[in-house]
């Protein structure tokens, strides 16, 4: 399987990944950052969503931030604001080194496969030798297809005033088959062949392919759960997470007569936190009968998810209700 950017329904999509070498004394200050730099995000038209990704062991703190837009005049919008660029001097003192970032125009949407990895690649290409460039990786798409594991590679041309590096992006289906193609002999003896056409090139890995909080462990196939699946199971793990946070955290900081807006914005990072990491992760595998869209092959598998999580709601509701009594 393999797809280059096209001209197509989703041929003005624009991603930007930004990778950031975070300060280990100022973790938790980033996050914190990230956050507002989320939010800033969504307020500009054409946002389509944002994910964070940690790093894997041996990344050297490393982590990636992928924002998606619409469109590529959407995205330059975001890129070149003020508002960006005052959070980027907020930002500063907490990276080891000014964070890089590639900008992908045009193509497909990843499928949504649970342990996919992927490799985002950026090459310095020499003056003239474009078309150089592009033989020698239709020779190394031909080389990735041998290679076990390889799910798909898409290539993505210089975007006039954002950027001037080719990026190349292509997905493996574990992250063991990724570093196999990475180390082996055909991509050492092809990247000697590629200095004929390209100054310096830059590798960045990130343990997803850009999916959200809906990852399966069982190598589940296919598209994503649909829209209300998503949204029911979100919700199950949400409300126990904002009550118990309110009355928690949110009344101690009440009693702390921390401001309302302050107190909300530090009960959202906590709540995404929770989810992301701990309860929807839980939640994914107990309702992977339901959600994993090759398992949901008739109409009592439907009904039957959809009861258990109303039976959550109707749990929550009454242990909540019994506790703020």
């Amino acid at each position: 399987m393999s797809s280059r950017a096209s001209r197509g329904p989703g041929a003005d999509r624009a991603t930007v990944v930004t990778s950031q070498k975070v300060r280990a004394d100022r973790l938790g200050d980033y996050h914190l950052w990230q956050a507002r730099a989320n939010e800033a995000a969504r307020e500009f038209e054409g946002f389509e969503g944002a994910e964070v990704y940690p790093p894997r062991t041996g990344d050297e703190n490393e982590w990636v931030a992928v924002f998606r837009f619409s469109g590529i005049d959407h995205l330059t919008a975001w890129l070149n604001s003020p508002r960006r660029r005052e959070l980027l001097a907020e930002g500063q003192g907490l990276f080891e080194a000014p964070p890089t970032q590639e900008v992908l125009h045009g193509g497909a949407p990843p499928e949504q496969v649970p342990e996919v990895v992927t490799a985002v690649i950026s090459h310095d290409v020499k003056p003239g030798q474009e078309q150089g460039f592009l033989r020698w990786q239709a020779k190394a798409l031909k080389a990735q297809e041998k290679s076990p594991g390889f799910m798909g590679s898409e290539l993505f041309k210089p975007v006039e005033g954002v950027q001037e590096r080719w990026v190349v992006v292509f997905r493996f289906d574990s992250r063991e088959h990724l570093d196999d193609w990475l180390a082996s002999d055909a991509r050492k003896e092809l990247l000697a062949e590629g200095r004929a056409y390209f100054a310096s090139y830059d590798v960045r890995k990130v343990g997803s392919a850009f999916s959200g909080w809906f990852r399966f462990e069982e190598g589940a196939q296919g598209a994503a759960p649909p829209n209300w699946k998503q949204a029911m199971s979100v919700v199950l793990a949400l409300y126990p997470t904002v009550m118990v946070l309110n009355l928690t955290v949110g009344a101690e900081l009440d009693e702390l007569g921390v401001p309302g807006y302050l107190g909300l914005f530090f009960s959202n990072v906590l709540s995404v936190s929770i989810l992301t990491w701990l309860l929807m992760p839980l939640v994914n595998r107990a309702l992977a009968f339901w959600l994993v869209p090759r398992r949901t092959r008739g109409h009592r598998v439907h009904l039957a998810g959809a009861a258990v999580v109303v039976l959550g709601y109707a749990l929550f509701v009454a242990v909540f209700g019994l506790i703020t009594r």
